[in-house]
């Protein structure tokens, strides 16, 4: 679903992205961790089109990302680490725009619209201004607006910012049953131990490369720690 060869992307002399080859096949659930600046966020803005590669080539479920990009973004839901919201919108206004945006058909949208808000405890707010929402209720609305058009593909740039105990447990939830019927996501995030819980795979990336990548009993093995991912991880991008 997710291929990505050889990608590179600088920033002056500071190379943020170095020969990146990954794929990441549909219904997998994959994690990509680093330590600050290791280029985890500038990975996922090339592979959501919002930065073009210095070179290589990413392509979306068949579709090259740099010539085919409308076939391409349809395909994918993205929710960066800081998300903008319109304030001055209702949430259903909101997410009517959204739909707007991907060519959702009218048929059933208002059903759906309802549907996902009550998912999300969020049905009772449908007629509020966004502006008026908690930190917690406009991060669980943003959920809902990505997987609004049906994505095969969603990116998350640190998944649980802002959110309760109540809305990680669902969140987490969610993620492994989407999964599980095949929707392919690609998450980065500091939390070790959610990407420990729920990850299929796991990518380590340190000063733009990708140092490590397997499942967990692959990750001990190359690290030669037998431990949690949290003594995986600091090995490797200690020898990094």
């Amino acid at each position: 679903m997710i291929r990505i060869e050889r990608l590179n992307k600088s920033f002056g002399r500071v190379h943020a992205v170095r020969d990146l080859t990954l794929e990441v096949p549909a219904g997998e659930l994959f994690c990509f961790l680093g330590p600050n600046g290791a280029g985890k966020t500038t990975t996922l803005k090339l592979l959501t089109g919002l930065l073009r590669p210095d070179s290589g080539t990413i392509t979306i479920g068949g579709y090259d990302l740099a010539t085919q990009p409308l076939q391409a973004k349809r395909l994918i839901g993205y929710i960066p680490d800081t998300p903008y919201l319109y304030d001055r919108l209702t949430l259903v206004e909101y997410l009517e725009f959204v739909a707007d945006l991907y060519g959702v058909s009218d048929n059933d949208l208002a059903t759906a619209i309802h549907e996902s808000l009550t998912r999300f405890g969020l049905a009772e707010y449908r007629t509020a201004l966004i502006g008026d929402l908690s930190h917690g209720m406009r991060q669980r609305l943003i959920y809902v607006a990505t997987l609004l058009h049906d994505p095969q593909v969603v990116f998350i740039d640190e998944p649980l910012v802002g959110l309760d105990p109540h809305s990680i447990r669902m969140i987490k939830n969610l993620l492994r049953a989407r999964a599980r019927a095949g929707l392919t996501i690609f998450l980065t995030t500091h939390i070790l131990a959610l990407a420990e819980e729920i990850a299929d795979r796991i990518g380590i990336l340190a000063n733009g490369t990708l140092i490590a990548l397997g499942r967990m009993d692959e990750l001990r093995a190359q690290a030669g720690v037998p431990g949690p991912l949290e003594d995986v991880f600091l090995k490797l991008t200690a020898e990094d």
